[in-house]
């Protein structure tokens, strides 16, 4: 008797320790948020059928909250979400670390973080970026956040059943180093990823792992919205589609007890390096792995490199052999590439500051406070350092001092371009679809050029502007290449021909112009001339292209960077390739030559780099 009682009593603590294990959970992606649509009334729709379903215990909402990705809308998010009756965890979507006037802090601020991190009746809950941060470019997990992935999952161990929680897929074409994040994390008990970013349920392989895809909260044409619920079982996941009033409709099932991959084996598709051994001339002179996300170019002053990084640090790494010198932590993020001159380094970061610090000591000099985060990049002229903010100001400050000379605040939207300074104007775009000319001794305004561009995401403002023959020149992400009157902001001509997007580059004689095409080519126009025109295409073979990596001349040889880790060298005469290399795979910035055989690199994988080639 006492064996049958203990086998019942067994039996029945089996049962009652499956059915703890079962949970259901809504997850809501791609919501878009805009006061131009009808999008927050399907989220609103969604979360009061989640308040009236019995049995759901929280909601994932995996990114692209908002469509610009501004404060307002966020904040819209926000207000609309904590009306659910049950907890819900965020990540950024790319709209929101793409297109962001924070510098992607308000996410943060707003939804407590930027990572998330809960455990639910046995299993584990991750969820981190996917990017890409500031700049156009595939996705991208930044080092910080593989690091925190691989630290989170030792701490858990081998046997606890894990989810991780993205908005892009984890798969080549939409995340630059997604063998990176595949890698770190199968060695652990990963049943799934969970997404959106596609608008469309969908079943992935992210390297043998599971990913699920989900619908869009949006109507999209359809009479009504919807979202998915997720059933976890003692051996299952169960994911059903449920559009607003209606039933759920079952379209997926995914095994808890099935091995999708092998836990030992690494990826069988990393990218392909082979370049560097085609051109053998190209090698890394030093390369710091820093481990740390970077958006912007570095400085190159003297003998020192100034590079600002994801972790609101600027440090100092010595030009000849790469070695760290020292190291100022601002507040926030460094976005915008930071410039130096007559001994004084000049950045700004999301902390909402403009520093200036000594170059050799790293000593803060001055700061300037800005009412939102400075994301622009610097350029100095004459003791005078030009830099723009999220504030809707542009300022001119002495780079000494710190004293601020003028203050330009009639910018509609924030900035984050390195502005051009030109006889006695500064020109730079803002994300308000316009293009400013300043007088630069007193900051008046002295023209406005729009283009008739009518949308925020065609702005030319992650261009960096450049000037020769009486004309400015641009690129934007309408597809086209427009040459500007310097004196009267009247556009001279705008072509689609070549289809580039957010790249420009002048030749050091002032008289060709180079950008990137969105597909294997660089083209080079020239400045003179009331009508565009090609002098030649070069196909360098670099695929689907969209980062604003700007094209620069230095003695004689063209240099360019891509998405994907390619820096490349052609001749300014014709186009013809030099040489290409590989440090990484992710977002190169653009590249700052030393001299003709030698050049910097940033990556958005940490990559901080001085390559050098013999002729």
């Amino acid at each position: 008797m006492r064996l049958k009682h203990l086998f019942i009593i067994s039996l029945l603590l089996l049962c009652t320790g499956l059915q703890a294990q079962g949970f259901r959970f809504a997850l809501f992606t791609d919501t878009h948020l805009t006061p131009k649509t009808n999008a927050h009334e399907d989220l609103q729709q969604a979360v009061d059928q989640v308040n009236a379903t019995e049995g759901i215990e929280f909601v994932l909402v995996t990114g692209d909250l908002t469509e610009e990705g501004d404060r307002a809308s966020l904040r819209h998010a926000k207000e609309i979400l904590d009306k659910l009756k049950v907890p819900y965890y965020a990540v950024a979507g790319n709209h929101e670390t793409k297109w962001s006037e924070s510098g992607v802090t308000d996410f943060g601020e707003i939804f407590g973080g930027e990572r998330f991190r809960f455990e639910h009746k046995g299993f584990l809950f991750l969820g981190f970026n996917t990017g890409p941060l500031m700049r156009m470019a595939n996705g991208h997990v930044v080092p910080q956040d593989i690091t925190w992935l691989r630290e989170e999952l030792e701490a858990a161990g081998k046997e606890q059943p894990v989810i991780l929680v993205t908005h892009y897929p984890l798969q080549e074409g939409d995340v630059d180093n997604w063998y990176e994040v595949t890698d770190a994390v199968r060695p652990y008990n990963i049943r799934t990823f969970l997404g959106g970013h596609y608008h469309n349920n969908l079943l992935l392989s992210y390297d043998g792992i599971p990913g699920i895809l989900n619908r869009s909260t949006l109507r999209a044409g359809q009479p009504v919205g919807g979202y998915s619920i997720y059933e976890v079982t003692a051996d299952s996941i169960l994911v059903y589609e449920h559009k607003i009033g209606g039933e759920m409709e079952k379209w997926l099932s995914l095994s808890l007890t099935e091995k999708y991959y092998n836990l030992e084996g690494a990826t069988d598709k990393y990218p392909d390096f082979s370049v560097n051994e085609t051109y053998a001339q190209v090698e890394e002179q030093w390369l710091v792995q820093t481990g740390i996300g970077i958006y912007s170019s570095p400085a190159l002053y003297q003998d020192q490199v100034f590079v600002g990084d994801d972790r609101g640090y600027l440090t100092s790494y010595s030009l000849p052999d790469g070695k760290k010198q020292w190291s100022f932590a601002s507040g926030n993020r460094i976005v915008g590439t930071p410039e130096a001159a007559d001994g004084v380094v000049v950045f700004g970061s999301a902390d909402r500051y403009i520093y200036g610090l000594d170059t050799r000591s790293g000593k803060e000099l001055w700061n300037v406070a800005a009412g939102e985060p400075v994301l622009g990049a610097v350029t100095i002229e004459k003791g005078i350092a030009y830099i723009g903010a999220s504030d809707h100001t542009f300022r001119a400050i002495d780079i000494k001092t710190g004293h601020v000379i003028w203050a330009y605040s009639g910018v509609k939207g924030y900035i984050e371009t390195k502005p051009l300074v030109c006889e006695n104007k500064v020109i730079f775009g803002a994300w308000d679809n316009t293009l400013y000319a300043l007088d630069k001794t007193n900051g008046k305004e002295l023209w406005k050029w729009t283009g008739g561009l009518t949308r925020m995401h065609f702005s030319p403002a992650a261009v960096w502007p450049v000037a020769a023959n009486g004309k400015v020149f641009i690129t934007d992400p309408e597809r086209a290449m427009t040459a500007i009157d310097l004196q009267t902001g009247e556009t001279v001509w705008r072509t689609k021909q070549s289809v580039v997007r957010e790249t420009i580059g002048l030749s050091e004689d002032g008289q060709q112009v180079y950008s990137k095409t969105m597909n294997d080519s660089i083209v080079c126009y020239a400045t003179a001339g009331d009508v565009p025109r090609q002098i030649w295409a070069s196909d360098v073979g670099f695929g689907y292209e969209h980062a604003p990596s700007m094209p620069v001349e230095k003695e004689g040889v063209v240099f360019g960077s891509t998405k994907e880790g390619l820096i490349f060298a052609l001749k300014p005469e014709n186009g013809e390739i030099l040489w290409k290399h590989k440090t990484g795979n992710s977002l190169t910035n653009t590249v700052v030559p030393v001299n003709r055989h030698q050049v910097l690199v940033t990556a958005t994988g940490g990559e901080v780099a001085l390559l050098r080639w013999k002729e």
